[in-house]
């Protein structure tokens, strides 16, 4: 399997997106920020996208190496109710 390469890109309706380079499906993210939030951030937007997604990254490598894949397969899936996390 070759390796995939990403970019982060600002879509035609000012969103910010992180997709494969050599692909044109629909992005594996998306940062959409508010009238309110991006003048609060002073033309700083595309800075705190990348540092949101890094994040993001971060934290997938961080939950991917604490999860036993095999054992949760066998799992059956419970709907989990959805919490606003601060």
């Amino acid at each position: 399997m070759s390796p995939s390469f990403f970019e982060i890109v600002q879509l035609s309706d000012g969103d910010y997106a992180l997709r494969r380079v050599d692909d044109d499906a629909a992005p594996l993210v998306r940062i959409s920020f508010s009238s309110e939030a991006r003048d609060m951030m002073e033309d700083r937007d595309m800075a705190v996208a990348k540092a949101m997604i890094a994040a993001g990254i971060e934290a997938v490598g961080n939950v991917a190496h604490d999860i036993d894949w095999e054992e949760d397969e066998l799992e059956t899936q419970d709907v989990q109710p959805s919490y606003t996390l601060h």
